[in-house]
């Protein structure tokens, strides 16, 4: 299935952080918090401004990100949890 943003909306997959700590502890799912970075899935055209024409989105597919902890909606999509969120809930690209 494919699945595309409207507007300022955009797909994200979840970056799943180690499940063991440095000392070598693991850490079981019960204790884990959600991470908050992820990669960019898809992205939507952009949003409309106030004289009405399309501002182009900040981000791209494949993007590595950083986002707030209760941002988005979680979903499904061919089996895989994503989350769809605006993209004012985004809160920086992180760069490599």
């Amino acid at each position: 299935m494919k699945f595309r943003p409207l507007h300022d909306r955009v797909l994200v997959k979840r970056v799943e952080e180690e499940a063991k700590t440095s000392g070598g502890i693991i850490i079981p799912d019960t204790a884990k918090e959600k991470p908050q970075e992820g990669e960019v899935v898809a992205v939507g055209s952009g949003a409309r401004g106030d004289d009405n024409e399309i501002v182009p989105m900040d981000v791209k597919a494949g993007d590595r990100i950083l986002f707030g902890k209760w941002s988005g909606t979680e979903v499904k999509v061919d089996g895989q949890d994503l989350l769809i969120m605006k993209e004012n809930d985004i809160l920086g690209v992180i760069e490599k």
